[in-house]
């Protein structure tokens, strides 16, 4: 059996600029909606599957517009008149959480600022307890990213490998592009498998190794005897 090399935890350089960010159909109109002039009550939400691209688009909007980047918990202390909020709805159902982020809305609101918050779902098909917070976000702007197309899922894979200092062939992206599931989110964890298999078994990311690799992340584990 050919020896295994040791695999180090290096650090990834996740790049979050526009020149990372590829435009399809499946995220068009979210992109199109951040870079609107108004935005209904000076707000937007954009909402999508875990690893959409929601954070990404929500970075690129901060770099150009200046905003502030914050967290649904953050304390909001030092109030910046622009901000982005991200994972609105994980606050959904804790009453002192909705109530600092309904102040943090009204404060920016206030200012005559802008809010851009992501989101797995709408806000209208999420439980708060707050009912004021509810009407603030219902009547926010909202735009989706939908499950990614080829052309997205393909662009990001590309992306995904750059982030590691990786070079993949075509022929390797258009493989797992037909392979893997219809998410950003898996197509993460597919590139950090492929990146430890290389390193653990000291060979290059070539078409027949991913189907390996692929059909391995496939099979359901052994039943423990």
């Amino acid at each position: 059996m050919a020896a295994r090399q040791l695999a180090f935890d290096l650090p990834v350089r996740t790049a979050l600029g526009r020149a990372d960010f590829f435009v399809s159909p499946a995220n068009a109109a979210a992109v199109a909606a951040t870079e609107a002039a108004l935005w209904p009550n000076g707000r937007l939400v954009i909402t999508g599957d875990p690893g959409a691209g929601k954070t990404h688009l929500a970075h690129v909007w901060a770099a150009r517009s200046g905003a502030a980047v914050q967290g649904a918990r953050d304390p909001g202390e030092g109030l910046a008149p622009v901000l982005v909020i991200e994972d609105v709805d994980s606050i959904a159902g804790d009453p002192a959480a909705e109530e600092a982020l309904f102040h943090r809305l009204n404060g920016v609101a206030a200012a005559g600022g802008r809010v851009l918050m992501t989101a797995r779902v709408a806000p209208a098909r999420t439980g708060w307890a707050l009912p004021d917070l509810a009407s603030r976000l219902s009547a926010s702007g909202l735009a989706r990213i939908d499950r990614p197309d080829d052309a997205l899922l393909s662009a990001v894979l590309v992306k995904l490998f750059a982030d590691r200092q990786l070079s993949v062939t075509p022929e390797v992206i258009a493989l797992m592009v037909t392979r893997m599931p219809r998410s950003l989110a898996a197509a993460a964890d597919i590139v950090a498998a492929l990146d430890a298999a290389s390193l653990a078994e000291g060979r290059a990311i070539t078409r027949p190794f991913a189907a390996a690799v692929l059909d391995r992340l496939a099979s359901p584990p052994l039943p423990l005897e």
